[in-house]
């Protein structure tokens, strides 16, 4: 597959007009690496995992940095925090000369510390997801966005195998003291079994002979190196009584079917998690186009304790919002917007100066033939494709 241009191309070259640093976070193999390096051909680059550069830099970090021709790409900088300190000094000494230095990360906020502490005002930080279906339609339910897996589809099983392997040994072990492996490996699949459910960290906790601060150390690091998508409650006053715990996706389709053994579209069609992938998928291309429009993510999910729930809210400007509901099922019925029509009603009679409500059924409907249609009052059912090319 050729390179593909992504969403967020504009907003990192504009960061590089006025910032001495750009730090360039996300998940492995993303594609962070070539983003930066087809934008900035010129700029050298160096891999902070190589153990060459990694001891040189550590054994004189003044004067590698001396012998790097800027503008320069750090690769991977949170294996050698330290060095945003000398970085930072090198920005202090000629301030006003931008797009110098390129940074990405793979772990978010170990290396966000990092940057808080040594390069605030001096870099601009953003996020590079994998793929999303605006970038390229080969993105799904059942491949995901990594663009080494859309690239060769034929060989995901092996891609997201040796994924998982590189992740476990580099990320998690790097981000904290791990030591059994293949029960974090265990804990990770018993996650995507959960995928889509409200978070209860003691049912994670059991079947794995661990501690629930054990599990939420380990959900830590599946949060910091963006593999799951945490999905908060929707918090207002409107006299029920909420879920308040988050739900939790495997934030990559493709990797949540690769966990859950699913390899074909046949086996996706007949899977009980079909529904649970379905909206997962959409809840990340949600995130995935509010990251790439240099936005912050606001995605939340609501339940009350009576069963009023909708799948997603998703905040708009001037205190509008849009409710999400997800069917993987190809027929749709007036039914399904029941429960965000009883939502919208109660967003309307108690939020004050609130903004429009838009209400949204999301489904699998074949697209030949199909138009967006009213399937209920205030309510649009349409096809997913269409839905994502709206946001």
């Amino acid at each position: 597959m050729r390179y593909v241009r992504r969403q967020l191309e504009q907003q990192v070259l504009q960061a590089a007009r006025h910032f001495p640093a750009v730090v360039l976070t996300g998940p492995r193999r993303a594609g962070k690496t070539l983003l930066l390096r087809r934008l900035f051909p010129r700029a050298s680059h160096f891999l902070l995992e190589d153990p060459d550069v990694v001891a040189r830099l550590r054994a004189d970090p003044q004067g590698f940095l001396d012998a790097v021709p800027t503008p320069a790409i750090l690769d991977e900088v949170q294996n050698v925090p330290e060095v945003l300190a000398y970085v930072r000094s090198r920005i202090d000494q000629r301030p006003r000369r931008v797009g110098q230095w390129l940074l990405t990360g793979s772990q978010e906020s170990s290396l966000m510390r990092g940057v808080t502490e040594s390069m605030a005002g001096r870099a601009a930080v953003m996020q590079l997801l994998p793929l999303s279906w605006r970038e390229t339609p080969k993105v799904g339910v059942l491949r995901g966005g990594y663009p080494e897996v859309l690239a060769r589809p034929g060989g995901a099983r092996l891609w997201f195998s040796s994924y998982l392997q590189t992740y476990l040994e580099r990320d998690v072990r790097a981000v904290t003291a791990v030591k059994d492996l293949a029960l974090f490996r265990r804990f990770l699949a018993l996650v995507a079994s959960r995928h889509g459910q409200v978070l209860n960290k003691t049912d994670l906790a059991a079947p794995l002979g661990v501690s629930v601060p054990t599990i939420a150390q380990w959900l830590g690091v599946l949060e910091t190196t963006a593999q799951i998508l945490i999905v908060p409650p929707f918090y207002e006053n409107l006299g029920k009584r909420l879920i308040k715990s988050p739900r939790v996706y495997v934030a990559d389709a493709g990797l949540a079917c690769h966990l859950l053994g699913i390899e074909s579209a046949a086996e996706l069609a007949r899977s009980p998690f079909r529904g649970a992938l379905f909206e997962g998928f959409i809840a990340s291309e949600i995130v995935k186009a509010q990251v790439n429009a240099g936005g912050r993510r606001e995605l939340y999910h609501f339940r009350d304790e009576q069963g009023l729930e909708v799948d997603f809210l998703v905040p708009g400007r001037a205190g509008a919002v849009a409710l999400v509901e997800c069917k993987a099922a190809r027929t749709v019925s007036p039914a399904m917007a029941v429960p965000m029509q009883r939502l919208a009603r109660a967003l309307g009679s108690r939020r004050e100066n609130a903004g429009r409500t838009t209400m949204f059924l999301v489904h699998q409907s074949p697209l030949a033939g199909t138009a967006t249609s009213a399937i209920a009052p205030g309510v649009r059912a349409l096809p997913w494709q269409p839905f994502l090319e709206s946001l």
